[in-house]
């Protein structure tokens, strides 16, 4: 029987599968498409993970334990984010 993993090991492994799945340090992250013909904008919800993927790095490398509630709702955003960037062809499903 595998052990679960502690709060914070839950988070770096979310944090880690992100940093290797998204295009986050991609030469085009940050720009919009020629067209402006996205489904939730890529270069936005990008940025919003680069600073939600910022701040928890940093406050695990604080010693700081995120809550149950908080690495759902982590999760849950990068999981919705991945989606989006599979619709805009950023990433493949």
């Amino acid at each position: 029987m595998t052990k679960k993993p502690d709060r914070i090991t839950a988070m770096q492994q979310i944090i880690d599968a992100v940093k290797e799945e998204f295009p986050i340090y991609q030469e085009d992250t940050f720009t919009c498409g020629p067209d402006n013909s996205c489904t939730g904008c890529p270069k936005k919800l990008m940025e919003l993970v680069d600073s939600e993927l910022t701040y928890w790095q940093h406050a695990i490398n604080s010693g700081e334990t995120p809550t149950f509630d908080e690495l759902n709702s982590f999760g849950k955003m990068c999981k919705n984010i991945r989606r989006s960037l599979v619709r805009n062809n950023r990433i493949s499903s």
